[in-house]
């Protein structure tokens, strides 16, 4: 639920849970059913392109999924928020959508979930319509706090031929309207009675919506390869009671109602048993910039020849319009807003793909203010001043190369890791990056660190490339090794530039690059295990 505030009306702007399942879905496989995974969209009026908000999990051979991996949106009464949803059956590990059969689509706005609850969905699309999607939503609570649980089972029913069974489990969340909806799924357990399953941790808002007497149905299943999986049994629990920790006061009869009924000797299909509970409170990213954590913003600058002649009016870099060229936009709009965080409000920024003086070596970086030794620049003013000085002293050149500037930064993000201080690279460029496999190698060493990435792209080149980079919904990977998490952010500028105002471009521009950034620091802070505290001592922050 929403803050609870006395003597005010309902918020409009909530944090809202959806839930994913299909129903009849187009069997496309040959010897097997189908391998179905949703991908989810959004449009709203800033925005107007699709853009892929999140996937869920691929469920083998299952035309009736119920999907575990849920969609957290920011619902507001004022916008109408357009969703698609595409079903997919999935048939090769590539992430590429065009090497999966299209199973349908169907649309609806955020609105009509909302005013809903559950909203059924005939899928479309496709010459042979068939099956459709069920969307259900809950409102988010505030709290964002995380458990970890792990279970054993102990001499449970015997299913397969064999006398053994496959056992996993399901964690089904009750909502609002009384109907439990899946929440969390184990991993299966082949040819046993007495499982054990891995640990696993879940947001505490979505296992029971932060209340801690609300129910929890845990259903046992043997698993089956066909997707028809036969049910164990079952029973229900609060959070409250899974508190108490591993004992026996945690140990619960799996039952079967329908074997229960036929037998009056009945007593249970066998026993779940809690061995681990971990609470941890998780906390927001205003706790940590209120503890203390100072924020870094270095600025990348392109100055490669695909600009354009800085003196022509269609150049990129182009001074000589009363309306500021796209890259002062970027620079301000992103600039103004990093810096209310920035305690000195000193930017260092970089230039790459240009030719320098005396010589006209080239360089994919350099100090913009042409100060070798002092990189800063005071304020957004600051660094507009020394990138208009910069270009009169340069010639641009190229190619595109990223990763020596994400080396550079991510440089000094290695040495501060205790959650300190929170690094962020704003690159404005025009043109496909050259040095690609460089640049992921650089993004997903930089994983790891406390650096974020903000890729802006102006003028009209092809910028599909980004997409990878931006991995919201596929994880970054090359050569087998993939990003601990997401660190980057792309936004071509020209989604902006049909508002005809450029007070407004910037605006949106700055709400869309830095949507990711508080999320992205909280990751961090997580996954490093850093408490939020009062730093007595800021210091001078790093000397970039």
């Amino acid at each position: 639920m929403a803050k609870f505030v006395p003597g005010t009306a309902s918020q409009l702007t909530s944090e809202v849970e959806l839930t994913i399942s299909c129903r009849n879905l187009l069997d496309c496989d040959v010897f097997s059913k189908s391998d179905p995974m949703c991908v989810t969209y959004m449009k709203t009026l800033d925005i107007g392109d699709w853009h892929e908000i999140s996937r869920t999990e691929t469920i083998s051979n299952n035309l009736n999924p119920d999907f575990v991996k849920k969609v957290n949106l920011e619902y507001r009464f004022e916008e109408q928020q357009w969703l698609r949803f595409a079903v997919y059956d999935v048939d090769t590990p590539n992430p590429n959508l065009d090497e999966q059969d299209f199973l349908g689509y169907c649309e609806c706005t955020l609105g009509q979930v909302v005013s809903s609850g559950k909203l059924v969905l005939p899928l479309q699309g496709t010459s042979y319509n068939r099956g459709e999607l069920i969307v259900r939503v809950e409102e988010l609570a505030q709290c964002r706090d995380e458990v970890t649980l792990q279970f054993c089972g102990r001499e449970l029913d015997r299913k397969d031929w064999f006398g053994l069974s496959d056992p996993f489990l399901e964690f089904h969340k009750v909502n609002e309207s009384g109907e439990y909806v899946l929440a969390h799924r184990t991993e299966v357990i082949k040819w046993t009675l007495n499982p054990t399953w891995k640990p696993f941790i879940i947001p505490v808002r979505s296992l029971c919506g932060g209340d801690m007497e609300r129910s929890i149905k845990i259903m046992c299943y043997d698993w089956n390869r066909s997707g028809s999986h036969s049910f164990i049994g079952e029973f229900f629990v609060t959070l409250n009671e899974l508190s108490v920790g591993p004992g026996q006061d945690t140990v619960f009869q799996c039952i079967n109602p329908n074997k229960k009924r036929k037998k009056a000797s009945y007593k249970h299909s066998g026993e779940i048993i809690l061995l681990k509970y971990d609470y941890k409170k998780v906390y927001s990213f205003l706790d940590y910039i209120r503890g203390g954590t100072q924020l870094h913003c270095t600025i990348a600058i392109d100055f490669t020849g695909s600009n354009g002649d800085p003196q022509a009016p269609d150049s990129l870099h182009y001074f000589g319009s009363p309306i500021p060229n796209q890259y002062e936009q970027a620079l301000t709009a992103v600039g103004e807003i990093i810096q209310d965080y920035d305690s000195d409000k000193m930017f260092p920024v970089l230039g790459f793909g240009a030719r320098l003086p005396p010589d006209g070596h080239v360089s994919h970086e350099f100090f913009v203010n042409m100060n070798p030794n002092n990189p800063y620049c005071v304020g957004v003013t600051g660094v507009i001043e020394a990138y208009k000085s910069c270009i009169r002293q340069i010639q641009l050149y190229g190619p595109t190369n990223f990763s020596p500037v994400i080396n550079h930064v991510a440089k000094f993000a290695k040495t501060y890791q205790d959650g300190s201080q929170y690094f962020i690279l704003l690159i404005i460029t025009d043109g496909v990056i050259t040095d690609m496999i460089r640049t992921k190698q650089a993004i997903i060493q930089a994983s790891s660190l406390p650096m974020s990435i903000i890729i802006v792209g102006v003028g009209n080149a092809d910028f599909s490339a980004m997409d990878e980079l931006d991995a919201d919904t596929v994880p970054l990977v090359h050569n087998g090794i993939q990003a601990v998490r997401d660190i980057v952010q792309f936004v071509p500028f020209r989604n902006f530039q049909s508002l005809n105002n450029v007070s407004k471009a910037k605006a949106y521009l700055a709400k869309e690059v830095l949507a990711e950034i508080p999320e992205q620091i909280v990751s961090f802070m997580k996954s490093h295990s850093v408490v939020p505290k009062n730093l007595n001592g800021m210091g001078d922050g790093p000397n970039m």
